[in-house]
């Protein structure tokens, strides 16, 4: 399947200390990303979200400025084009506002589509922070 790379930035006001738990735990990525985030004893994660359950390893952390999933089929080794989400940081140094760039590389949805789910999610983030 073809996979699409969406990539959209996201004003929040809010510190990079009080943001980054929400992007990087699974308690904190439960309450606005998917209906559930556990972590199994190989210290992958299995996010729950629309009767399903999709598996990612963490690849990256920066505390406070970037986190990535890489997600795979457990169930297909044979793969090597996963799809993963992004979570960077970036705060504007002449403003010291603060934004979140999302990068999705995912499999279907266009860019129109891909806009609306974040932009739902990224409502619901904000009502969370108060951000």
């Amino acid at each position: 399947m073809v996979k699409n790379k969406f990539v959209a930035d996201y004003q929040i006001n809010t510190s990079r200390k009080i943001l980054f738990p929400y992007l990087s735990t699974a308690s904190g990525l439960s309450e606005w990303f998917a209906d559930d985030v556990k972590i199994n004893e190989d210290k992958n994660y299995i996010f729950s979200y629309d009767g399903e359950d999709h598996h990612a390893k963490l690849v990256a952390l920066r505390t406070n400025m970037h986190v990535k999933f890489d997600f795979y089929d457990p169930n297909d080794e044979e793969e090597t084009d996963h799809s993963f989400i992004e979570f960077k940081l970036e705060e504007n140094e002449l403003t010291q506002t603060m934004f979140l760039r999302v990068i999705d590389y995912s499999d279907a949805y266009d860019d129109e589509e891909q806009e609306s789910i974040w932009g739902s999610l990224i409502a619901s983030l904000k009502e969370i922070i108060g951000g």
